[in-house]
């Protein structure tokens, strides 16, 4: 849905040559070719022109243009301690409201000219300041600066939900940012989520093109109880042991802060106690270095009912393997923090998110950007059923826990209901599966080829349209870092000693 109908003067020609254009861009097989179908779209509609259109109730396009100017000019006169100025007095991703969903909405690819503009000449001059030509100005201070804008700005996380074996979905998100260089270093998990993560997080960097083949995904993870033995109590209707023999198998005996020192990956999972009166964690190499990864991502995918509650086990400096609070049993981090961003903020100065979401029970209530962040009267309605609808339901949940919660197993299952109800389940970039009835039918199926293919070709495809809004939240925090890279190379002794030699 666009800001308004880009097509309503085209004539029955032009119709047909977009109707002809969205067949193919259905059918793109690489984003190249799906954002080369996409921008010939936005020609045809006229969408480009909303780009040289600085009018937005979105954002403030005179703020913008005003240090656009500034920038170019103290950037052309060499105004180094100027420079340095404006740029530290807006090091944003979303500075005058520029990262606002809707500005993304308009057209197939790209966003505002001036926006455009401006992430490009923020870029340009923290590189002239990293760069040769600035010469006012040592090695060290520009390092100290460049680690000030770095602290500043932030960096980014994406997040996996749960979903059973249509986490294969989360493949495919990882593989079209992997391919454009876009992938986050901080990574969070819950159920199947926390599976990708432990996944990604253990591995070395050369093997993640492998991993995301397919490679080590095709095993028994879930392996159903008979009816007679789920009668008989102790455990839940999946039998735990081939989902636990699947994890060590892949991950092996690795800590968070061993997983971190492979990959150079930040690896959250999210696990909730199953005595709800405590608060959901997300365990990582800082707030529980010493545990097995396997060992979290169990619990992660102890889905009440499918999965009984389990224990978590950490390793000793000595390889030993030792209970991890022993008294407390573990359950899917999902039906009370999916999505932990609140807690991921506090740790690593986050600035944006990004939700790769195929929770079965939350997809189909989904909304589309233009959906919720539309401002006219029309979409009132909607927004105040949904909003009242959620507070009345919790409402319910709250009274019904006070009148029957004295019944464990009722208080927990009323537990777990008002925590799935209570939370979010949207990042600032939203990549979200397409449900059809048949999708429901892969929930429990184990990993196959065609599966994992299927599924993933969905994650690409649908990670493909969000990749100009990551772009553009992304381009200045990269520039920083490469920024950074590039002087601590030269700074570095041994590695001009090395050159020297080999030359």
């Amino acid at each position: 849905m666009l800001f308004k109908d880009f097509t309503q003067d085209i004539n029955p020609h032009q119709a047909y040559r977009i109707k002809k254009l969205k067949r193919q861009l259905e059918t793109a097989e690489t984003y190249e070719e799906w954002k080369s179908i996409a921008l010939d779209i936005d020609e045809e509609t006229g969408a480009q022109e909303w780009k040289y259109d600085n009018c937005s109730p979105y954002f403030d396009a005179e703020i913008i243009s005003e240090r656009l100017s500034r920038l170019r000019r103290y950037r052309f006169q060499k105004r180094t301690e100027d420079l340095m100025y404006i740029l530290r007095e807006g090091l944003s991703y979303d500075i005058a409201n520029i990262a606002n969903p809707m500005l993304f909405t308009a057209t197939y690819v790209g966003t505002k000219k001036i926006i455009e503009d401006y992430v490009e000449e923020v870029s340009e001059s923290l590189a002239y300041i990293a760069s040769e030509s600035c010469s006012c100005l040592c090695r060290a201070e520009k390092i100290e600066f460049f680690e000030h804008c770095k602290q500043a700005y932030g960096q980014p996380a994406i997040m996996f939900s749960g979903g059973a074996t249509l986490g294969l979905f989360h493949t495919g998100v990882c593989k079209a940012l992997l391919e454009q260089d876009l992938m986050p270093k901080v990574l969070s998990g819950s159920s199947a989520g926390a599976i990708m993560t432990a996944m990604l997080g253990t591995s070395k960097p050369s093997d993640i093109s492998g991993l995301l083949n397919g490679e080590n995904f095709f095993s028994e993870a879930f392996h159903f109880r008979k009816f007679s033995e789920i009668m008989k109590g102790n455990g839940g209707v999946a039998d735990v042991k081939y989902l636990k023999k699947f994890l060590i198998e892949n991950l092996g005996d690795v800590t968070f802060e061993e997983a971190f020192k492979i990959s150079g990956l930040h690896i959250n999972v999210a696990v909730a106690p199953y005595d709800a009166s405590q608060e959901a964690r997300i365990l990582n190499a800082y707030t529980s270095p010493d545990l097995l990864v396997w060992s979290a991502v169990l619990a992660s995918c102890a889905v009440p009912i499918l999965f009984p509650p389990v224990k978590l086990t950490s390793k000793r400096q000595n390889g030993q393997l030792t209970p991890y609070m022993a008294n407390t049993r573990w359950v899917d981090g999902s039906v009370r923090s999916d999505f932990p961003q609140e807690k991921m903020a506090r740790l690593y100065n986050l600035n944006y998110t990004i939700a790769s979401q195929v929770n079965p029970h939350i997809v189909p209530f989904m909304q589309s950007d233009v959906e919720r962040y539309r401002r006219d009267l029309l979409s009132w309605p909607e927004r105040i059923v949904r909003r009242q609808g959620k507070v009345i339901s919790k409402g319910i949940m709250d009274f019904a826990r006070g009148r029957v919660g004295k019944i464990p197993p009722v208080r927990r299952l009323l537990d777990h209901g008002f925590g799935v109800i209570d939370q979010g389940y949207y990042g600032d970039v939203n990549i979200v599966g397409d449900y059809s009835l048949r999708h429901y039918s892969y929930m429990f199926q184990n990993p196959r080829p065609y599966l994992f293919k299927l599924l993933q070709r969905e994650g690409e495809r649908a990670t493909w349209p969000k990749i100009t809004t990551i772009e553009t939240h992304a381009r200045v925090g990269k520039t920083i870092l490469h920024c950074l890279e590039l002087l601590n190379y030269q700074d570095d002794p041994a590695q001009k000693q090395a050159e020297f030699i080999a030359v």
